[in-house]
């Protein structure tokens, strides 16, 4: 198992730029056999309603400090709120629908891509899926919800931020999306 280093290179209140913005670096990267995974902190039935039409097989447990229960054991997620959503390997199409669903709540949302392509010009190399993500933080600054907030964070997954072709990448690619890079950077486990 190894790290990559989420680097954030767009915060906006506006949920439409953040989606935009996401589409651009979708269209960048390899997406063959893409996927997307969700994790999220569902707090209200009317969210979970929502959710549930877009991923009807939701995979979610009880969150911290609420009561047990799971998909896993056919508890009804109704009775656990607030619920940890942590439902993966997802078409790609599924992303913009779930993020629709979402209301107010906290999510993640992970694009998991085939490659970030080599850029010549600009003297990048290809990037193989090992290092090639990217990250829609919704109602949130970080990739777990620790800090929810009234606006949406693109990151761009690389495998270190501070190597100098990295950290290029990482440049080139928020210029891509009218972003820039700040210098905060999480270490995402993958």
């Amino acid at each position: 198992m190894s790290n990559s280093d989420a680097a954030a290179v767009l915060t906006t209140p506006d949920l439409a730029q953040a989606l935009r913005a996401v589409r651009t670096l979708l269209d960048i990267a390899d997406t063959t056999g893409g996927e997307v995974d969700f994790e999220a902190v569902i707090r209200s039935p009317e969210v979970l309603a929502r959710v549930r039409e877009v991923l009807p097989a939701l995979k979610w447990s009880a969150a911290a400090g609420g009561e047990h229960g799971s998909s896993d054991a056919g508890d009804d997620p109704v009775r656990c709120l607030p619920v940890s959503v942590f439902d993966w390997c997802h078409p790609l199409d599924l992303a913009e629908p779930f993020v629709a669903a979402l209301g107010p709540d906290p999510a993640a949302v992970r694009f998991d891509l085939e490659a970030w392509p080599a850029v010549p010009e600009a003297g990048l190399g290809r990037v193989s899926q090992k290092y090639a993500y990217l990250t829609l933080s919704v109602n949130s600054r970080d990739l777990y919800q620790c800090e929810p907030s009234g606006d949406h964070t693109v990151h761009v997954h690389v495998r270190n931020a501070a190597l100098a072709e990295d950290t290029a990448r990482i440049g080139w690619l928020a210029d891509r999306i009218g972003g820039r890079f700040a210098g905060r950077v999480e270490s995402a486990p993958l």
